[in-house]
């Protein structure tokens, strides 16, 4: 391949060396998941491996619980095929999302279909409440699995690196914002349960929902934003989520929204103008429910001609944010999303398009902007696949291979 080539994309791709069954195994897994339910000819096809060793992973899969048999399918020539899916009782995670507003709680299955949600609404999390509710609506999801409690295989948690950042912003004291900035989210929970526990950014995990379950499966290179109380993102590259050096890369919320010049007061922020925060502090001083700015009512009477007021300055906010990320990256796309309302998020949409087409895109490739697939649950629901992606997916960096 020349440097002017593309790179291939990667699918699942598996060995046909001795020794390598469990990394086999996950690798069928794997292209079931993505391609949904398949006949084992195409599944030879996909992975690359032997009929023989096909028949003889499925027949594992099957015993173990993993995978079920549809019914035959009868084609024109040759005999009928029977497609395999995953079992969506073949395991289960549960997923936790903390917030600056509310925790959500996800129980999902092998398929990534969420079976149970429980949730906490607060004006922001008192550490005295929240960690013992943690460990109760844990239980209870892991209690609600009855006789296949045995088949969870984690606990995934998503929130912020330091959920008491920007705590002047929401009003809060030093002191408030340094006890949430001290505690190891990760290490609390992990003394709940004898489930191992994974933890990752918010915005990441949001991400990676996207990027398992949404739009990723067809886009190789992406930039994510995510609109919440505070704006955040993440990023894709050759269909890996990019981490970057501390794992924050993607972290939009602080990209400065005007040049600095020396003498003269700081650069906003873009967590300034493109967050949810700042529709609440509009919602409140009209003496609204702040809210609303997660749910239908942002888009009705009374709140609606703040919404309105709202969206100009975020879409603003987020056209420069996407110019300056297009610059750097040379992205295929931008996914944005957030925890508001399907309605509002298409109207943040065409703001944003109007927002980018005044731009002077001279020497970049505009990215085309892509309506995320996933919504609210993408933190909660990214967290919850941690956990499968640990126990069922190949490792791509040091197995997977790529098809020409």
């Amino acid at each position: 391949m020349t440097k002017d080539q593309a790179p291939p994309l990667l699918r699942p791709r598996g060995s046909n060396h001795v020794g390598m069954r469990q990394f086999n195994e996950r690798v069928v897994l794997q292209a079931i998941r993505q391609n949904g339910s398949l006949p084992k000819a195409d599944l030879a096809r996909l992975t690359g491996l032997t009929s023989q060793t096909i028949g003889l992973i499925t027949t594992r899969l099957d015993e173990d619980g993993l995978l079920i048999r549809h019914d035959r399918v009868r084609g024109r020539i040759g005999q009928p095929s029977v497609p395999l899916a995953l079992n969506p009782d073949g395991a289960f995670s549960i997923g936790i999302k903390i917030g600056r507003r509310n925790t959500d709680w996800l129980l999902v299955d092998f398929t990534g279909r969420v079976r149970q949600r429980k949730s906490l609404a607060y004006a922001f999390p008192d550490a005295g409440v929240l960690l013992p509710a943690l460990g109760k609506n844990l239980n209870a999801l892991r209690d609600g699995l009855g006789d296949q409690g045995s088949r969870l295989v984690g606990v995934g948690i998503a929130a912020p690196f330091q959920l008491g950042g920007w705590h002047r912003m929401l009003g809060l004291s030093d002191a408030q914002a340094d006890t949430w900035n001290q505690i190891d989210l990760k290490a609390e929970v992990q003394a709940m349960t004898d489930l191992p526990v994974s933890f990752a950014k918010d915005t990441s995990a949001a991400c990676v929902a996207e990027l398992v379950a949404g739009r990723g499966r067809d886009l190789k290179s992406f930039l994510y934003l995510f609109v919440d109380t505070f704006v955040g993102g993440g990023l894709v590259i050759n269909s890996h989520l990019h981490a970057g050096l501390h794992g924050n890369a993607g972290a939009v919320a602080s990209v400065p929204l005007n040049v600095a010049r020396p003498g003269e007061a700081r650069p906003e922020q873009l967590v300034h103008q493109a967050s949810l925060w700042e529709l609440e502090q509009r919602f409140e001083a009209r003496g609204l429910d702040a809210t609303a700015a997660y749910d239908e009512r942002a888009m009705q009477a009374p709140f609606e001609e703040e919404t309105t007021a709202w969206i100009t300055p975020a879409a603003n906010a987020l056209a420069h944010c996407i110019v300056s990320g297009t610059a750097f990256l040379d992205l295929d796309a931008i996914v944005l999303d957030g925890s508001f309302c399907r309605p509002l998020l298409q109207r943040l949409m065409e703001h944003t398009r109007l927002a980018l087409s005044a731009y002077n895109w001279e020497g970049l490739w505009p990215p085309t902007l892509l309506e995320g697939s996933i919504g609210p649950d993408a933190r909660a629901l990214g967290g919850a696949l941690l956990p499968l992606h640990g126990n069922f997916a190949p490792d791509r960096d040091l197995f997977l291979k790529a098809s020409a």
